[in-house]
């Protein structure tokens, strides 16, 4: 019964906070609106989500969420230090092509918005069969350091959220 009513909880309850995100203010009506969306929006996609991601909420994609939120502040500062006190030639800027163990086009795609997200770097293509991503660094001296940096800190643990 219940998943009739929610075949998608967690895109119903990112819509109502988008909503009222986008409203710019908690009321009363904007609730109501921003809830009957997220009951109808669900409801009506649900046919084109035939292999729905099985996501694990939890410690998991709370510690992700840590990780790449410190990672976004430390880049900001890394990033201005780079343009601030460099010289464009001393950049070693880099194409990357970062091997994917991922299995699901939903992980892959949170990977690629990840890296993208980051000041310094940047996802460009993903291969068609999705088992690379070719990536855009500012600065790496060591570009295997860096695809490693990546595969660690990024896709082991979104192996474990999209498990």
């Amino acid at each position: 019964m219940m998943k009739r009513i929610l075949p998608h909880p967690a895109l119903s309850a990112m819509l109502l906070v988008v909503w009222l995100l986008m409203a710019n203010r908690v009321s009363v009506g904007g609730i109501v609106l921003g809830a009957l969306l997220a009951l109808v929006l669900p409801k009506f996609t649900e046919p084109f989500w035939p292999d729905r991601p099985r996501v694990r909420f939890g410690r998991a994609l709370l510690g992700y969420l840590v990780i790449v939120l410190y990672d976004i502040v430390v880049a900001n500062f890394h990033v201005a230090r780079l343009i601030l006190f460099r010289r464009n030639r001393d950049l070693r800027s880099r194409w990357l092509v970062i091997p994917v163990d991922l299995t699901t086009p939903e992980a892959i795609t949170v990977l690629a918005a990840t890296i993208s997200l980051t000041p310094g770097t940047v996802s460009a293509d993903v291969s068609a069969d999705g088992g690379y991503l070719l990536v855009h660094a500012l600065d790496a001296p060591d570009p295997e350091a860096e695809i490693a940096r990546i595969k660690t800190r990024y896709e082991a643990p979104l192996r474990r959220i999209f498990a």
